[in-house]
């Protein structure tokens, strides 16, 4: 294995890492920010109301997500096991 190998999965891992993560982090800031302006809006300034629904939020995203962040980890095995199969 040379360094362009190396190179190669780092990059693939990474862009795993993104398309696994990114929806459930986009989701949060989403919902984070309409929070944050409700309470702007509102002067309410609960500390529950900025966590209870980024958590159920984030939790909904994870449950409909689930199959799409399996089938990319799932791809990236693959990809892993394929190169070690063959020897590199």
């Amino acid at each position: 294995m040379n360094g362009a190998d190396v190179l190669d999965i780092a990059r693939e891992a990474i862009w795993t890492l993104l398309v696994v993560a990114g929806p459930i982090m986009g989701i949060g800031l989403i919902v984070g920010l309409a929070i944050s302006l409700f309470q702007a809006l509102t002067q309410i300034q609960e500390m529950t109301l900025t966590f209870v629904p980024k958590i159920l939020a984030i939790f909904a995203a994870l449950i409909v997500l689930l199959p799409f962040m399996g089938n990319a980890m799932q791809h990236l095995m693959t990809l892993l096991a394929d190169r070690i199969v063959a020897g590199g």
